[in-house]
């Protein structure tokens, strides 16, 4: 696993092909592993592939929180990472963490935030699974979302990235890791907190950068 590029872009190849770059497909990785670390803890599988997967030797902040990834994965065990989750999560009656925009941006569940991501993932052709209880704007939902429209190949696609990026992860989610290393029960969950802070600003950069070069 390498940390996603701040220089991906999206090119088109011989007679009208849209190809994603391969920076891109990293970046859609990286949005799809954590939500799939925040949605559900991992199993000892996936703690195993975490630890053995390559990582760059660079010194910046994201390459240092891959590392730290791979080496959290590598000393700890699905049962651990699991009462962990617990404890931050789901909790008796409420984790030590809360997950969710609403909750960031306004400081009460369900509220203006969840329906107006409601209303652009209707717009986006994204359907709430009938099979998921959480409401939507849960941050594992939201990197799912942003790993969907990174993989996209069609034109626009950029531009549909920063616009969701900025109503409704840029305000709060990096505020949201920062948090997940500061709670006690924190352990695995710690490095992923340092990666998702690291990887999201890494993308904000990334996402501005394209937004000025496009006006």
């Amino acid at each position: 696993m390498s940390e996603a590029s701040a220089t991906c872009e999206t090119t088109t190849a011989g007679a009208g092909v849209v190809t994603i770059e391969p920076e891109n497909k990293l970046r859609a990785d990286t949005y799809r592993l954590l939500g799939r670390l925040l949605g559900t803890p991992p199993d000892d599988a996936t703690l195993a592939r975490l630890s053995t997967a390559p990582t760059s030797e660079e010194d910046n902040l994201l390459a240092v929180a891959w590392r730290l990834l791979a080496t959290s994965a590598g000393r700890t065990v699905a049962n651990q990472v699991a009462s962990e989750y617990e404890a931050l999560f789901i909790g008796l009656g409420r984790g030590e963490l809360v997950p969710y925009a609403s909750w960031y941006l306004t400081g009460y569940l369900m509220e203006q935030p969840l329906a107006q991501l409601r209303s652009d993932m209707r717009e986006l052709g994204f359907e709430r699974r009938d099979n998921v209880s959480e409401p939507e704007d849960h941050a594992a939902a939201l990197c799912e979302i942003m790993a969907l429209l990174a993989g996209d190949d069609e034109p626009g696609s950029l531009e549909t990235q920063t616009q969701f990026f900025e109503n409704h992860v840029g305000p709060w989610i990096a505020r949201f890791f920062r948090d997940m290393q500061q709670a006690p029960s924190a352990h695995f969950y710690r490095a992923v907190g340092q990666l998702g802070e690291q990887f999201i600003e890494t993308d904000q950069r990334y996402l501005e950068m394209v937004d000025r070069t496009d006006t």
